[in-house]
């Protein structure tokens, strides 16, 4: 049987649940997952092996109405994975249905391979769902259409089956042993501002930006991490730090435990909280997250 391997953009609002699914479909956390909308910044590639084919997962951005140069970059680094994908799935959230940021992101699919993903539907009756996925179907051309959970996993075996048979025939681009491509300072970035967005509320996440200033193996096998929050505000400086340092404390605690596991070695990690105001239309800020600069 040849080999087969191509590209998979899973494309959707913000708080769609495409995170979720790349790391259900991953078998490992890569994408940081919150209740919050906008959590996902960056493309995140993940890499799947089932059968001959290899499918590479390109988790995007939630597309919608961009304010912040922060915003622009993240909604066309959507489109460009989109652009570069030999398939695209767009991922609805069957219980919020057709929401305007919906609307608008089917009328820019155009004819490419598209399949449609009624996501959570956990959450909704069941009834519900053929007259959903009948009026997307009017909004754009789906060749295909799947109802799955990616937070219980009904229904996502079909798709990766459907997936894998879609992908053209070719060699895999990358060793069938890993997992994604993201450096690990990188995720390690995440994982803190994931913790930020867990125990933080209001405009304080979305105010919030992380980088890896020190990623140092240890001759014990450790790894020492250090990393910079930036905050836009005093007052968020404030909310992060906490009474007598509780809180960047308990965020410290919570990521390290999650990057131990990851990482699979003992973290020490230490964090730094310190106020840029403007850091969301800053060009170097926009890089160090793996973003292109958008005007």
């Amino acid at each position: 049987m040849a080999s087969r391997c191509g590209y998979v953009a899973l494309l959707g609002a913000p708080n769609a649940g495409k995170s979720t699914l790349l790391n259900r479909l991953v078998g490992s956390k890569l994408s940081i997952v919150t209740p919050k909308p906008q959590t996902t910044r960056f493309r995140v590639l993940g890499v799947v092996l089932h059968g001959e084919a290899q499918i590479l997962l390109l988790d995007t951005p939630g597309i919608f109405t961009p304010h912040r140069r922060l915003d622009r970059a993240m909604v066309a680094a959507a489109w460009r994975s989109a652009a570069e994908a030999d398939l695209r799935l767009l991922v609805i959230d069957a219980k919020a249905g057709i929401t305007d940021e919906v609307r608008a992101i089917a009328a820019k699919l155009g004819e490419q391979r598209n399949w449609l993903v009624l996501n959570k539907i956990d959450l909704v009756p069941r009834a519900n769902l053929l007259p959903l996925a009948e009026a997307m179907q009017k909004l754009a051309p789906f060749a295909r259409t799947f109802m799955i959970s990616a937070a219980n996993g009904d229904g996502v075996a079909d798709l990766l089956d459907a997936m894998a048979e879609a992908m053209p025939e070719g060699p895999h681009l990358y060793p069938d042993d890993i997992l994604t491509d993201l450096p690990e300072r990188l995720l390690a970035a995440e994982i803190v501002r994931e913790q930020i967005f867990l125990q933080t509320h209001q405009e304080v996440p979305y105010a919030t930006t992380v980088e890896t200033e020190k990623f140092e193996e240890r001759k014990d096998g450790s790894v020492r991490i250090e990393a910079t929050i930036y905050v836009s505000r005093p007052g968020q400086r404030a909310i992060l730090l906490g009474e007598r340092g509780q809180r960047i404390k308990q965020i410290g605690t919570r990521a390290r435990l999650m990057l131990s596991e990851i990482l699979e070695r003992p973290v020490h990690l230490f964090l730094y909280v310190k106020e840029r105001p403007g850091w969301d239309e800053e060009t170097a800020r926009l890089r160090a997250l793996g973003l292109e600069d958008t005007p």
